[in-house]
Formats: structure tokens, sequence, C-alpha cells
């Protein structure tokens, strides 16, 4: 999800200007205290699960993001709602295709299959030195997600070196992972600036009216 962070116009302005005084007198018409948004971040906090059934949906648990190869390059997501092509390529529909930790295709030829939690997609009807493995899903992490690129389709992009999965991260099968927004919090806290912006309005008519008597009376004398 992406969180705000907020500033007010005077702090804005000291940032960005270096010549706020707070030693000065603020005039009346000129102060404010309505926050505005200043920049966003993500927040890569993991999400809830929701279990789907669906043989190709497939969910991290712990850090980590699949790899994809689309026509721009190799970008990397969270989500894990994948199907086949006509070739019965293992693809993140209308995106790419899933990298598979071998190099190749993930090519299933049926829908006979299982995931393990390490992402090795497998024949379940083969065992021991004769167990089919059909590839194993790439899921790579990062040092720095501050240097992640956000795109659209919950995809992102980095100069980075990919490093390693952590060796507690696995991979839930037939699950995706839900948003990671918590709507009871983010109610609270829309509520929370609508109330802050109708005192703000209401400072403002009120500030409007002293104003306009002050003008009337300095008229008067």
């Amino acid at each position: 999800k992406d969180t705000m962070v907020s500033s007010t116009f005077k702090e804005e302005m000291m940032i960005r200007t270096g010549k706020y005084n707070k030693k000065r007198p603020e005039d009346l018409a000129v102060a404010s205290r309505i926050k505005s948004a200043s920049k966003t971040y993500t927040d890569y906090e993991q999400g809830s699960y929701e279990l789907t059934d669906g043989i190709y949906d497939t969910a991290i648990s712990g850090k980590g993001f699949f790899a994809v190869s689309t026509p721009q390059g190799t970008r990397y997501t969270r989500g894990g709602a994948f199907s086949v092509n006509e070739n019965g390529v293992l693809e993140l529909a209308g995106i790419g295709k899933v990298q598979s930790e071998e190099g190749h295709d993930i090519v299933l030829p049926n829908d006979n299959f299982a995931i393990d939690p390490d992402g090795s997609i497998f024949d379940p009807n083969s065992t021991g030195n004769t167990r089919t493995v059909y590839g194993t899903l790439k899921v790579v992490d990062f040092a720095d997600y501050n240097a992640l690129h956000k795109e659209d389709n919950n995809l992102f992009s980095t100069n980075q070196t990919e490093v390693k999965k952590p060796a507690d991260s696995s991979i839930n099968w037939k699950m995706l992972e839900k948003s990671n927004v918590n709507m009871v919090d983010e109610m609270t806290t829309m509520m929370s600036s609508q109330r802050a912006l109708q005192s703000a309005a209401q400072m403002l008519r009120m500030y409007d009216t002293v104003m306009a008597k002050a003008s009337s009376d300095v008229g008067r004398i």
C-alpha cells in the first residue's frame, strides 16, 4: 500500500526556503494548520492470505518477489495469480512469463501438478529419483526497497542486483496474498482528516468575521 506523509504549509515553507523566523509574529491571515501531502511511500508489509483453490495461484510467505519476463525487461511482483498460455507456459496474464530458478520457461503439460513450499512445481505421481520437476518459481529479494520503482499492475522495476530470497520465505499454493491496506485504519484516518478540514474551514470563517469587523470599525474611526 502507499502511505501519505503530510506537512503544514508553514513546514513546507521552512523546508523549501529556510527563511522561516520563529521569533517573527505571524500575520493573522498567513498562518495555516491545514496539512497537505508532501510525499508518499510504499509499505511492503505482508498482507493477509486468501484461500482460492486455484491450481495456478501462489503467494509468498515472508519477503521476496516473483520475477516475470516482460518486453520491457524483468519486473517483480508479489501477485501470484498466474495462468498458462496456449503453449502451457506459466505466465502472469497480459504481463509476461514467470521466471524459473533454472532459467527456462515453466511448461505445464496438464493440470496434474503440485507446488512445494520451496517453489518447486512437480508431478505428484512421480517420486524419488524419477520425480518430474517442471521448474522452480524464481523468488528474489532486494537490499533496498526504497530503490524499487512502482509501475502499473502491481509491478516493480529496479536497477539493483537481485539477492536470494530469505531462508524463512516460502510459497503457499492455491492461495493469494491480499492487500495490506487496513480499511478500518484508513477510514479512521480519513474521518480524522475530514474533521480537521472542517475545523480549519470554521476557523477561516471566524477570521473573515474578525477581519470584516476590524475593517468596519477602522472605517468608522
